[in-house]
């Protein structure tokens, strides 16, 4: 008897399972597809399980102050020689240059360890990579991985660039010429990842940048979890230009998830290329010789951050100014802590032609300047001899189940020679504005509804 109540309770519990499933609505895309399992798995690092571990201090590197970059990059030689492991940063503070991890091996950061880099630029060796949209020399980064399958940064000590002299000097430079570039004030960027896939970053400070802070580049299956990423935020002089949290350029399959980011620029910057035959990867230009520049533009698709608390940054999401193709792009569960300028910012910029589709921000709470601000992007404008101007899209923008203040609700700039915005959607918007004017009109297709705007 007892045998027939459990089985029968066995089947219930099945049936019920079955009907739970099949009535448990479906984690989907913007463009409505559904979003494989593999963005709901955030177990952190087990760094017991990628061999052995190399410590600094086993190795006689301490830290006393010296740069140390030659010994732990023959550290790093060492272990990619005996088929991998892990360099683990003890408790204390070590100086180093950059770095250039092999595969096989992994950098683990125990409690109270920092990892602070050279204030020398000497330090970070030129090499060709990709900076601002195009690929060209220029120096390399604090903590390089390229063409690695399972690169993993874990534990909860601290990535330092040590940025404060590059951030003055680079002030100093601009009050001498306005026109100073970026890229003028020669500075590295504290991680940058490339022609990677199956990489997690995972539990670390990443902070005080001198440049960009975490630069994904060509890279598939990329998972950022539970970082804390800042820069300094102190006077004019000193604070941190350029210090963007997570830039992702030409990549697949990325989630950020359980971040805290406050830096002096975007948070999430989504990249790709820039210039007037920038889409030549997916366009024929014919009797046109394509720049060297542009030469490893690409797509961005099947991007998820969700689920992060922002302090100040300049775009929670930021599309552009150097991105061609994007889609599939999710920003959700978000709460900004401290006013930033920009909910969503879609920069347009004049001389490329970009695609901006199937993009969704929704379950946010907090307070920005701009709940959504499009505008043409002209720093640095360049046709580069192109006679005809790009144009430019923005399909698919869908924004919902939001409580935000603001001091501007639709910032929206229409130039419909530069771009074509469609197919809009505003869905249960709770929104305190200081300037709450909205024109659907700018809009070809606007779906709204729900929306309290006071």
């Amino acid at each position: 008897m007892n045998r027939l109540v459990l089985l029968t309770f066995a089947v219930l519990l099945s049936l019920t399972d079955s009907y739970a499933a099949k009535k448990a609505p479906k984690d989907l895309w913007p463009d409505g597809s559904e979003i494989p399992a593999w963005f709901k798995n955030t177990d952190p690092v087990d760094v017991n399980s990628m061999g052995k571990k190399y410590c600094l201090t086993d190795y006689r590197i301490f830290a006393d102050g010296r740069v140390h970059t030659e010994e732990i990059q023959a550290l790093i030689d060492k272990a990619a020689s005996e088929g991998g492991g892990v360099i683990v940063i003890p408790q204390g503070i070590y100086l180093t240059g950059a770095l250039f991890f092999k595969q096989g091996t992994h950098l683990y950061l125990e409690e109270g360890a920092v990892l602070m880099g050279s204030d020398f630029i000497g330090d970070y060796p030129l090499l060709k990579t990709r900076i601002e949209g195009e690929t060209c020399t220029y120096f390399s980064a604090l903590i390089n991985a390229d063409g690695l399958d399972g690169f993993t940064i874990s534990g909860k000590g601290t990535i330092d660039g040590n940025g404060l002299k590059y951030h003055k000097q680079f002030w100093l430079r601009r009050k001498w010429n306005r026109k100073c570039t970026n890229k003028d004030e020669q500075r590295p960027r504290l991680v940058y990842v490339s022609n990677c896939k199956n990489v997690q970053i995972d539990g670390v400070n990443l902070q005080n940048s001198p440049f960009w802070t975490t630069h994904i580049y060509n890279s598939e299956n990329v998972k950022l979890l539970r970082l804390h990423i800042c820069s300094l935020d102190k006077p004019d002089d000193s604070k941190g230009p350029s210090t963007d949290a997570i830039d992702l350029d030409v990549v697949k399959n990325v989630l950020v998830s359980g971040c805290y980011m406050a830096v002096n620029d975007d948070a999430v910057a989504i990249k790709g290329g820039k210039g007037p035959w920038a889409d030549a990867f997916e366009k024929s230009y014919p009797n046109v010789k394509i720049p060297e520049e542009s030469v490893g533009n690409g797509m961005n698709e099947y991007i998820i951050i969700e689920n992060c608390e922002y302090g100040f940054s300049h775009g929670c999401l930021t599309i552009g100014s150097e991105s061609v193709h994007s889609r599939n792009i999710i920003l959700r569960n978000i709460n900004i802590s401290t006013m930033g300028n920009n909910l969503l910012w879609l920069k347009m910029r004049p001389d490329t032609p970009q695609l901006y589709e199937y993009i969704t921000v929704e379950n946010i709470k907090g307070r920005v300047k701009n709940f959504i601000l499009i505008a043409p992007w002209t720093q640095f404008y360049d046709l580069k001899g192109r006679e005809d101007k790009p144009m430019s899209f923005s399909d698919h923008i869908t924004m919902r189940n939001c409580d935000v203040d603001c001091n501007v609700f639709f910032n929206v700039k229409q130039q419909e020679e530069v771009y074509h915005l469609s197919n809009f959607t505003f869905e249960n918007l709770n929104i305190t504005a200081k300037d709450k004017a909205f024109h659907p009109e700018y809009v070809d297709g606007f779906n709204y509804k729900n929306l309290n705007v006071k």
